[in-house]
């Protein structure tokens, strides 16, 4: 049953008024509900604030390296320390390496970009901190609503977005109501705040709508994937931050790896591969297990015990691909606009800094009882903020980078270590990442090395830490336009990229009578939004699944 007749049969749904309702309870999300709160008490007034929430709990669909700039974190709270936040572990050594397949050459220090440099950072599980900030949002009376995932967009008679609608529960596979049935509830809202992290599915769907991406670069994004290791303690150095590039991936493929040293002899480790890859041969998750395999960092790992894995997409185009982030009744924040600094490979300051921008026009807003216009304060104080300047500085950085591991670290080092970043040209990105991937015909498949079950590990034993989960009977959220193109087009031109592409399984090809058929596993799916991104025709579209599916990441 479609929406509308799961309304007529029964209807009407529950509804909730809100003067700001912000969808996804990430970083910029919770930082934008709890700067609301702030301004609102600062000026004697008081606003109700709600935050959805698709995961199970705030931070189980949390996952970054990561390394976290300060700066945002202290302007929403100057005490930050003084209540516990979540940054224990200051960076204390940076190591820039490129790796061939044997060897691993250390870039001089004084050499690195600032760009490249971690003084003052910190190595942090982004999960935790966003536990922790979730914590604070509460405390501000920020009513929270885990496990309800925003499946709709509502629009008022002048079409400006007046709330969201959360998804049904209880139908089955086919879309039929079960005896656990229960109507999406319409939460509206005066502004409503889109935060549901990169290639978020309702942010896509108002990309479109209001044409927010005209005179924009394509967007440009990587699938980031990573596991965390509890490792020898001698093997343990708290604070070092590597970050390499160069093997396992090919010259013209942008990626690159790190590895976080924390604290209690855990380290993070992942590999991000740029979306925009060429052979539809290469498999992101395969490249990352052969990456531990190199002498240089095998070695970390020997004798440890891998704790948990995930994978996610980041968005990172930076400003040359940035869409309008305004709309008649809302805006989109952090990662669901595309605020990350690839340059630095932190998003996680971005997302909290635009959060609190946008709340601070919203609430002017509010104050003037105006609702359901366009937001343009945000956009303008962005331009006027230091986030600006330092998304423009590194402007030019995933352009280039595009252009190959050589040409780019050259281009990069003269852009940002000669120039500040300063430079009187701009460098564009002409076309979308799916638009990259050629036939399978113009290349060769790659011989990937069978897991060894130590160092490297498959697919579904990388799923099952992940804690995924998703009720079995369920509509699958992994859709297709139409089903005749996997077999008709991407098995037969490209021999089938989304069972390399997908980092868990989600996707494979099983003969049937004897027919292809691309069999979807989507109780496997970590949700990172690759397949909606990667896909040669744009045919599979990711919605929305039942809340409180999908992984369960605890300290990611």
């Amino acid at each position: 049953m479609n929406p509308q007749e799961l309304v007529e049969r029964y209807g009407p749904r529950d509804s909730m008024e809100y003067d700001l309702v912000i969808v996804g309870g990430g970083p910029s999300g919770l930082s934008a509900a709890i700067k609301a709160k702030q301004l609102a008490s600062e000026s004697g007034r008081d606003i109700s604030v709600c935050v959805l929430e698709k995961g199970s709990e705030i931070g189980a669909h949390i996952l970054s390296g990561a390394v976290m700039d300060p700066k945002a974190l202290t302007e929403l709270f100057p005490n930050w320390k003084e209540l516990g936040a979540p940054l224990a572990n200051p960076v204390t050594q940076d190591q820039f390496l490129f790796l061939t397949k044997k060897s691993a050459f250390k870039v001089p220090n004084w050499a690195l970009p600032h760009c490249f440099k971690n003084e003052g950072n910190y190595i942090v599980s982004l999960a935790n901190v966003t536990r922790w900030l979730g914590q604070q949002a509460e405390n501000l009376g920020v009513e929270i609503f885990p496990g309800f995932p925003a499946a709709e967009i509502l629009y008022n008679e002048h079409g400006s977005v007046c709330g969201v609608i959360t998804g049904s529960m209880g139908l089955d596979k086919h879309g039929q109501p079960t005896d656990q049935f229960q109507l999406g509830m319409e939460l509206r809202a005066k502004y409503t705040l889109f935060a549901e992290g990169s290639r978020g599915h309702l942010g896509k769907q108002l990309i479109s709508k209001f044409g927010l991406d005209n005179g924009a670069d394509p967007q440009s994004y990587g699938i980031g994937i990573k596991e965390l290791w509890e490792v020898d303690p001698s093997k343990s150095k708290p604070g070092l931050v590597v970050h390499t590039a160069g093997w396992p991936l090919e010259s013209d493929t942008y990626g690159g790896s790190f590895l976080y040293h924390l604290g209690d002899n855990k380290v993070a480790v992942g590999l991000v591969v740029g979306l925009s890859y060429k052979n539809p041969y290469l498999s992101p998750f395969e490249e990352f297990q052969r990456y531990k395999l190199h002498p240089k960092i095998r070695e970390t790992f020997e004798g440890g015990k891998r704790i948990a894995y995930g994978a996610r997409a980041l968005t990172a185009g930076g400003l040359n691909s940035l869409p309008s982030t305004v709309f008649p009744g809302g805006a989109l924040i952090g990662c669901e606009a595309g605020f990350l600094n690839a340059s630095r490979i932190k998003g996680s300051h971005a997302a909290i800094k635009t959060g609190m921008l946008a709340a601070q026009a919203a609430v002017d807003a509010l104050k003037d009882n105006r609702s359901a216009d366009i937001l343009s304060a945000y956009p303008a104080a962005f331009k006027q903020s230091w986030l600006y300047t330092e998304l423009s500085q590194a402007r030019n950085f995933k352009p280039w980078m595009s252009k190959g591991l050589y040409l780019g670290t050259l281009m990069v080092g003269l852009e940002q270590k000669l120039l500040g970043g300063n430079m009187p040209w701009t460098i564009h990105i002409k076309h979308k990442d799916h638009e990259c991937l050629e036939p399978a015909a113009q290349h060769q498949p790659i011989d990937y090395p069978k897991p060894d079950g130590k160092i490297t590990f498959d697919r579904l034993s990388s799923v099952f830490i992940s804690n995924t989960n998703h009720t079995e009977n369920q509509p699958i959220h992994l859709t297709l336009k139409d089903a005749s193109v996997p077999v008709n087009l991407n098995l037969k031109t490209y021999d089938g990229p989304e069972q390399r592409y997908c980092p868990a399984g989600v996707y494979e090809y099983v003969e049937i009578d004897g027919q292809s058929h691309l069999q979807i596993n989507s109780q496997n799916c970590v949700h990172c939004k690759t397949c909606d991104i990667k896909d040669p025709s744009q045919n599979i579209v990711w919605v929305s699944p039942e809340g409180g599916g999908g992984p369960n990441y605890a300290a990611m």
